[in-house]
């Protein structure tokens, strides 16, 4: 097998810091890649142009206050916590280590910005105050001691003088599972820094340090220095390079309040965003006679909402491809009728003209879940999988999980049980399965989460998924619960294997929600195909109000499944239908044949759901200068039928399998069209009809016809109701706010 350039035991075999056996292995792979063969000696070179800059620096001088400071704070830790990374730095890792952590001095002080006495925070006797350095600090607030357990390791049960403290910490890992081979760095304070750069001009060998989970460097892809005389200038230009990007992979957007300083003080740090979003093409129309079947997938994700909101609410327009409009239409609950027989779901239809082409007609199919009572719900076995990388730290992350989760936790029975997996470098069994009579404990073990280290979330997986399949409770709800901002950086990273894994998994009989949070780095493509592959569904939450729809507003639907695999395939009858096209699920179609194909995939409706879809219709005979195909030469248009002269407009077809089940069951509505125009559609039709007008806008869609945000917010307050929630009312309110920045842009231009 030939190894990845990118490998990062590539960077530990340059150094020389593999074993024997291991550095055969390696030379043995390096034959057949030049791709790491110069990968290799590129490191080589960087490592030889860092020794030589460091080597010119004159020895930093501290005062005898700062060295006694150092000197009583750095300490080793007595004891190796789970996921604790290797303690000894050989002597090529080190010099990269410190490389980092001296540019921060190094920079500013050899441009004249900064003196020594203010390169460290002191107070007036001179002693160091513990100045957070790097956005990879790592801080256990809380000296609540918490049993961790792992596969790896026995309990361990850290004591308030076991909790790793604000005192100079460096930490480097070369052997972190998940990530081969490699050199990792966490630097807790400034303290640390001065110890390091003198460590490494003294030519020290090992440095000791206390346990931590580790946050990666930059790969060694990163690692090309920058061609200068003498290795001088080049190198510093190298170096200002490494640090922002090792910085942009760690804060991913995310200011802290040191940076923010730093930023008022003149400071130019660029601004990183590294959010990822598929790229959507709106459904074009398509002309019945050549294409009379329409076949998707349901979908009762709701993440595009929300995110939309958190852009909107901040000022600024979301990106276009982050703009789903199904997911933002079944955002909303709307009134349909419950199910009257043994169906899981009712289906209901209502047409009326589109209000963005009212020569055109809008459908608009609804489908209503079953409500199931909190007393009938069936007893649940949860997993809550929680990324506690060092991504996490910010407060729309990790601490904002740590304040939604607990409102699910209170909603849970003693027939319900929770297990807490956590995942950073490595993954870890923070709870074992616990019934829900011991709700302090787990309560308590998620107030204990911190985050720190890198992403191994495919490790995570695997864990969480063992646990729940250990506790599986036949005829009950078995469930993942991950909350993560997506930004999986060692292990399994690619998308392709991740979504392999979580489909792989889900033939277990265990669903998965997928809860995202965040910003700056989020992963919002990785989360939606994770949700679409695990069998179950995608939010997104930016408040603790939203944690709160999802978890417990909507405790039903986002626990128990009542249908999975459910499609929708719609025949339309080319004597009334000229063409169509169904508005949103672009990544949700499907052939015709997967209809009726049982090993076909496809979206799953939870208990009281509601999930709707929107097709705009052309008439027969005014599809204008819609694109077509030449005539056949081989075969003529089939025939119309008796059916087609029936005045009726379209078939809605669906089929479902039980959320146990292997065999699906079909479902049929006929649909007719009375010529109802908009004005007179249901609230329901009108309210659903701005959110899509709004993302067609949002979109800039080519097919949003006569849409303004005007019309859309008229169109809102029509179909506005009696709204208990609020939800429609915001809605209205984010489209003024939409409406004030398309306004302000069309001014500045």
């Amino acid at each position: 097998m030939r190894i990845d350039p990118n490998d990062a035991r590539l960077t530990a075999y340059a150094l020389g810091e593999l074993d024997e056996t291991e550095q055969e292995a390696i030379e043995h792979e390096l034959l057949h890649s030049e791709a790491a063969r110069q990968a290799v000696d590129e490191i080589r070179a960087t490592a030889e142009v860092l020794k030589k800059e460091l080597g010119n620096e004159p020895r930093l001088q501290l005062s005898e206050g700062q060295r006694s400071s150092i000197e009583r704070r750095f300490r080793p830790a007595k004891r190796k916590p789970l996921f604790a990374p290797s303690r000894v730095l050989y002597a090529g890792g080190a010099v990269l280590a410190a490389a980092s952590l001296f540019l921060v001095v190094y920079l500013n002080w050899s441009a004249g910005r900064i003196s020594l006495e203010n390169a460290f925070d002191t107070d007036i006797n001179g002693r160091i105050i513990g100045r957070a350095s790097s956005p990879r600090t790592v801080v256990q607030e809380s000296p609540k001691p918490v049993e961790v357990i792992s596969k790896q390791s026995h309990p361990v049960q850290q004591t308030p003088e076991q909790v790793p403290t604000k005192s100079a910490v460096v930490q480097l890992d070369k052997e972190r599972r998940g990530g081969g081979i490699g050199t990792e760095l966490i630097v807790r304070n400034d303290a640390a820094l001065q110890s390091l750069v003198q460590a490494a001009q003294t030519g020290q060998k090992e440095i000791v340090a206390s346990s931590a989970v580790a946050t990666p460097m930059a790969q060694p892809a990163m690692l090309k220095p920058t061609a200068g005389p003498g290795g001088g200038a080049g190198a510093h230009s190298f170096l200002r390079k490494f640090l922002l990007q090792d910085t942009a992979s760690v804060s991913q957007g995310y200011e802290s309040e040191e940076q923010k300083t730093l930023r008022d003080k003149g400071s130019h740090r660029q601004n990183f965003n590294t959010e990822a979003y598929d790229r959507v093409v709106d459904n074009p129309f398509l002309r019945a006679t050549q294409n009379p079947l329409s076949t998707f997938s349901i979908d009762v994700d709701t993440a595009a909402y929300a995110n939309l909101r958190r852009f909107l609410s901040s000022g600024a327009l979301p990106p276009k491809d982050s703009v789903r409009i199904e997911e933002m239409v079944n955002y909303f609950a709307y009134s349909y009728s419950a199910p009257k027989n043994s169906d899981p779901f009712s289906a209901q239809v209502e047409v009326a003209s589109a209000p963005w082409k009212p020569e055109h007609r809008l459908v608009k199919i609804g489908l209503k879940g079953r409500e199931i009572a909190q007393d009938k719900r069936p007893s649940s076995n949860l997993v809550f999988l929680i990324d506690v990388s060092g991504s996490m730290q910010p407060p729309n992350k990790l601490p904002l999980i740590k304040r939604g989760l607990p409102l699910l936790v209170e909603k849970l029975t003693e027939n319900d049980r929770v297990a807490i997996v956590v995942y950073a470098g490595a993954s870890g069994l923070v709870l074992p399965s616990t019934t829900c009579d011991h709700k302090a404990q787990i309560l308590a073990a998620l107030e204990n989460l911190e985050s720190g280290g890198s992403t191994n979330g495919a490790s995570g997986i695997q864990q969480a998924y063992d646990t729940a399949i250990a506790n599986f409770i036949k005829g009950g709800t078995n469930r993942v619960i991950l909350a993560t901002d997506g930004d999986f950086n060692v292990g399994v990273t690619n998308q392709g294997e991740l979504t392999r894994l979580i489909e792989e998994k889900a033939k277990s009989g265990v669903f998965l929600s997928v809860l995202g949070f965040g910003m700056g780095n989020y992963k919002d493509s990785t989360l939606e195909k994770l949700a679409d592959k695990g069998n179950g569904n995608y939010a997104y939450v930016d408040s603790l109000q939203e944690a709160r729809k999802v978890l417990v507003e909507e405790m039903g639907g986002t626990l128990i499944t009542i249908a999975k695999d459910v499609k929708i395939q719609v025949e339309f009858n080319p004597a009334l239908v000229g063409a169509y096209r169904l508005i949103g699920y672009e990544n949700r179609i499907l052939r015709a044949e997967d209809f009726n194909d049982d090993a076909k995939d496809a979206g799953e409706i939870g208990a009281g759901h509601t999930v709707t879809a929107l097709y705009e219709v052309v008439p027969a005979g005014k599809e204008g200068d819609l694109p077509g195909i030449d005539a056949l030469k081989y075969q003529k248009p089939v025939a119309t039928t008796r059916e087609s002269k029936s005045g009726e407009l379209l078939t809605l077809k669906l089929r479902y399998k039980e959320p146990d089940g292997t065999t699906s069951k079909l479902i049929q509505v006929p649909v007719s069209d009375r010529g109802t125009g908009w004005a007179q559609a249901s609230r329901d039709f009108k309210f659903a009809s701005a959110v899509a007008a709004l993302g067609m806008i949002l979109r800039d869609s080519p097919y949003k016809g006569n849409a303004t945000l005007g019309s859309v917010l008229e169109l809102a307050e029509a179909g506005r109701g009696e709204d208990k929630q609020g939800y429609r009312v915001e809605f209205i309110e984010l489209v003024g706010a939409a409406r004030g920045l398309v306004e302000g842009r069309k001014v500045t231009d």
